[in-house]
């Protein structure tokens, strides 16, 4: 085992040494956006070992973002059966992680897969920090998991890293200390910035990219039977479609026998694409439909504007600028806001907007600021006092 690696009590340092973090990602979103704060933080000095906790196991929906991304895993488990099966492992893994060591001096995780909860209940079972990055955000939709997913995470991390003044906002108000918060933008925008993909003139940005893929849209046939509708209808009145098919998307789409709503003129349907490729389409799309929240935020660093398949999200400085709309599953709210975000001027007003998400510079902020708590000492977990359970 590397020296700077073995285990340490909980609640000790060693001065001089630099932090050693382990940081755990699931799901291609979560690859993206840690990818930046995993190259910050090596950049500084710091020790980072990256742990695969196996929720994407497909290759295009995980393996080769690690590996685009230069930031391969150094270990990685593997989850298999139904979702009990698999949350079950995925703690059963978190437990076995921390137990064997190495102890780090801080575990981060990202966003509100069930690898946030899951990762951080194990860490904090011995006696690990946690840095909860993309912390804060609120939908408000207590039906959502995502949902559930980050107000645990809220209770468990220890370093709250809130993209937004809003998501700020939010912590404080379910009382998390106000020095736990900080400030540091959306890591997914780094990846934008340093991509070498471009904003497209809104002169020559072609079609609506549409994507879907959260359980809350495709689980229930009926859902998927509106989003079927909606993207015809998208078709019908806005331009071309390109729909490239998350995997539980399409699954879900073969057994209730949906996809043939699909087969349309106006309607390209496209395997998962790779990262680069996807940013492109974003880039030049004249509008994108999609009920996921990195895109949200993709396309406010694009200027594209954005109709959101759903009733309520945790972004909602997009909507608050006027780059995005709420339109749920109904196709014609859906066309509606399409039609307004695609009047010229609009167009014209959105891809001058500045992003609400951040600069591009997030990494740099939490390798900076998880630099100065741990040469102050401010990381490690500690008893307040006698009695205390």
């Amino acid at each position: 085992m590397n020296a700077a690696h073995r285990r340490t009590p909980a609640g000790t340092t060693r001065p001089g040494r630099a932090p050693q973090l382990t940081v755990f990602a699931g799901t291609r979103p979560e690859i993206v956006k840690l990818a930046p704060v995993v190259h910050a933080l090596r950049a500084a000095g710091a020790g980072v070992r990256v742990v695969a906790t196996g929720q994407h196991h497909d290759r295009r929906m995980a393996g080769a973002f690690f590996a685009d991304l230069g930031v391969p895993p150094d270990e990685s488990w593997e989850l298999t059966g139904d979702e009990a099966a698999r949350t079950g492992a995925l703690l059963a893994h978190a437990l076995a992680h921390f137990a064997a060591g190495p102890r780090p001096d801080l575990a981060v995780v990202q966003g509100d897969t069930w690898t946030v909860p899951l990762v951080a209940l194990a860490a904090r079972r011995h006696g690990v920090p946690v840095a909860h990055v993309e912390a804060g955000l609120r939908s408000r939709n207590p039906l959502s998991p995502e949902e559930n997913n980050r107000t645990v995470a809220a209770d468990l991390a220890t370093l709250h890293l809130a993209p937004t003044e809003g998501a700020r906002d939010n912590l404080l108000r379910e009382g998390v200390p106000a020095d736990a918060v900080h400030v540091v933008g959306n890591t997914v925008l780094d990846v934008l910035r340093t991509s070498g993909v471009a904003a497209v003139p809104v002169g020559r940005r072609r079609g609506v990219l549409v994507t879907a893929h959260r359980p809350g849209t495709v689980d229930a046939p009926e859902r998927l039977a509106a989003l079927v509708a909606t993207v015809r209808a998208l078709a019908d009145s806005c331009g071309p479609v390109v729909f490239p098919l998350h995997p539980r998307t399409a699954d879900r789409l073969a057994a209730h026998r949906l996809t043939d709503g699909l087969r349309h003129s106006g309607i390209e349907l496209l395997e998962p694409q790779p990262h680069g490729r996807m940013l492109e389409l974003i880039a030049s799309s004249t509008l994108v439909a999609t009920d996921s929240g990195g895109l949200q935020e993709e396309a406010g660093w694009f200027g594209v504007p954005a109709v959101v398949l759903r009733e309520s999200t945790p972004r909602p400085e997009g909507v608050a600028l006027g780059q995005a709309a709420l339109a749920g599953l109904d196709p014609a709210r859906a066309v509606a806001a399409a039609r307004r975000l695609l009047d010229p001027a609009e167009q014209r007003r959105i891809a001058g907007l500045p992003c609400p998400y951040g600069d591009g510079r997030t990494g740099e902020r939490i390798a900076a600021l998880v630099t100065t708590l741990h040469r102050a000492d401010r990381l490690a977990l500690r008893e307040p006092g006698r009695g205390a359970a």
